[in-house]
């Protein structure tokens, strides 16, 4: 009878792919839903406005609505291996799992606001101002106060941990802290006009850190 002495071999926990590819395909997704919907009414533009962009411009408005669709999927793929990262540096804190609900539900938010600017481009002539009017808020309510609010809780769960933990390096972390608390008061937005400013600074600030984020975050803990 023999007893195999040899060392097992530790298991190294498995991080993901590199996630700096679903990262670039949301940014890219993103910057070509704002060049095609460059000229959308704004938000306080009236019913009438709204009509007759959508009549007029229906099918930059359908490329639009597809494009913000289709970025929900990569966003979707980009909180899926933030948590599975942040489990395999040993992060068991609730910050990966408010990374997880946040982008899951920032996803959901850009889904919606996708689908209902697509509803809103296929009004014809013969629709009322007041409806074109309302598609147009549901879109704007999902993709910018609703949107800004769950990337910043995304973003918060990454930043609050890699500060902790030091994953990354601490002013990279602040700014990550800095952007996910300015998109929680930009549901204010709501209510108040003037925060409506936040919303691009959410979208495009927390576009630029997650970006850039994703290349010093470790895959592994001793790398740390």
């Amino acid at each position: 009878m023999t007893t195999d002495t040899a060392p097992r071999t530790r298991r190294r926990p498995q991080s993901g792919p590199p996630l700096w590819i679903p990262t670039l395909a949301f940014t890219a997704l993103t910057v070509a839903y704002v060049v095609v919907n460059r000229s959308t009414p704004h938000p306080d533009a009236s019913g009438s406005d709204v009509l007759r962009y959508a009549i007029e411009h229906s099918g930059a408005q359908q490329a639009g609505a597809f494009l913000i669709l289709v970025s929900a999927m990569p966003l979707t793929i980009v909180t899926a291996v933030v948590y599975r990262r942040l489990r395999a540096l040993g992060i068991t804190a609730p910050g990966s799992a408010i990374a997880l609900l946040g982008g899951t539900l920032a996803a959901v938010a850009l889904a919606l606001s996708g689908l209902f600017t697509w509803a809103g481009s296929r009004l014809g002539a013969d629709a009322g101002p007041a409806l074109a009017r309302a598609l147009a808020d549901l879109s704007f309510v999902a993709g910018g106060p609703l949107y800004a609010a769950t990337f910043g809780l995304l973003i918060a769960g990454i930043a609050v941990p890699a500060l902790l933990a030091r994953l990354v390096p601490a002013p990279l972390a602040w700014i990550g802290l800095a952007l996910a608390v300015a998109g929680e008061v930009a549901t204010l937005g709501l209510l108040v006009d003037a925060l409506t400013y936040l919303l691009p600074v959410v979208r495009f600030g927390g576009l630029l850190w997650l970006l850039v984020t994703a290349f010093p975050l470790p895959r592994h803990r001793r790398d740390v």
